[in-house]
């Protein structure tokens, strides 16, 4: 017969392990909405006579409570960038990043603005890949990341990280420019043709490629959007997450307005739906191709962006395009 001292040990460990279980089956997901913890049943008690109700609607929806894991903060101390570009990427790309930063988002390309690349993550369940993007960044201090999961589902938490970074960082910016690593950018034409760094600069503007759509409610699209997350059969106009750009006193307000606008996972579309609540309205830009594009000289001098080029592509397109700069089409 076991002992009581035996018994109690088993009986210890048994709830141990069922504590273990519990915790284990209740831990959030990865994606935003698993983000929300199950709340502490309460006692409710009556409210007082004189209590008034002004103050909800600035109670955040969505807090974005989420710390800078590797941030940048004194990027801008010295002088105020005429454009920061904010790259969407993930862990293993770097051979995508280091493509950006030998072409077109290298900052010393243009000797008379100053223009700053930072590379957007979120946290990897790989710590392994943690560490990598970690020393990658102590190398070219170009990297922020917070502690969300990154995920394609989470690329709205991605951006609106981009956002605050250059409302809290980078106020005095006059420009920030979004897109994804995988994109190509012509950077005269987005610097002279399009921003034309010696005019005023604008306020309280957006632009890119415009899309006037509705959400997809078939659930085998990757674009899938449940009729209960966005009842409207229509989205408000949007800009292809690919690529867009906008004057930076935006980012400050989009960032702002998401605090009380329920998330979404499509970025693109949820940007829109901010912009829809502060009044402005994205200009349509053909120079902004959300597609991949075949590689000729006379045509990449005509857009802005073009989608799908991989790194080594990359490189190639950049070549030849600066060393045929006296070469007419």
């Amino acid at each position: 017969m076991p002992s009581k001292v035996s018994c109690l040990y088993i009986l210890t460990v048994v709830c141990w392990a069922s504590a273990l279980w519990y915790l284990s089956i209740t831990r959030p997901t990865s994606t935003y909405v698993g983000h929300m913890a199950v709340p502490k049943r309460r006692i409710m008690k009556p409210p007082p006579k004189n209590i008034t109700f002004t103050n909800i609607r600035t109670r955040p929806l969505n807090p974005h409570a989420f710390e800078f894991i590797i941030n940048e903060p004194k990027k801008c101390e010295s002088v105020a960038p005429f454009l920061v570009i904010l790259i969407s990427t993930t862990h293993k790309e770097f051979d995508a990043r280091q493509a950006i930063r030998e072409t077109w988002g290298d900052e010393s390309t243009f000797s008379d603005i100053r223009i700053l690349t930072i590379f957007l993550l979120g946290r990897n369940t790989d710590d392994v890949l943690n560490q990598m993007v970690e020393q990658e960044s102590q190398i070219f201090h170009d990297i922020v990341v917070e502690n969300f999961f990154d995920s394609y589902h989470n690329l709205t938490l991605k951006t609106l990280m981009g956002m605050r970074w250059v409302a809290t960082f980078c106020p005095m910016a006059q420009y920030v420019m979004k897109t994804d690593s995988d994109i190509f950018v012509n950077m005269d034409n987005l610097i002279y043709k399009l921003l034309k760094p010696r005019t005023k600069p604008r306020r309280r503007y957006f632009t890119g490629y415009v899309i006037n759509g509705g959400p997809i409610r078939d659930m085998r699209s990757k674009w899938y959007m449940p009729r209960d997350l966005y009842p409207e059969n229509k989205y408000p106009p949007f800009c292809s997450g690919t690529g867009y750009v906008f004057s930076a006193d935006v980012a400050e307000l989009i960032y702002k307005t998401s605090l009380h606008t329920r998330l979404l996972h499509l970025e693109d579309v949820y940007v829109g739906m901010c912009l829809r609540k502060l009044g402005i309205h994205p200009y349509q830009n053909s120079g902004f191709n959300h597609w991949k594009m075949a590689y000729s000289l006379c045509r990449y001098r005509r857009v802005i962006t073009v989608h799908q080029i991989p790194p080594e592509e990359m490189h190639r397109i950049w070549n030849d395009m600066s060393s045929k700069k006296h070469l007419r089409c």
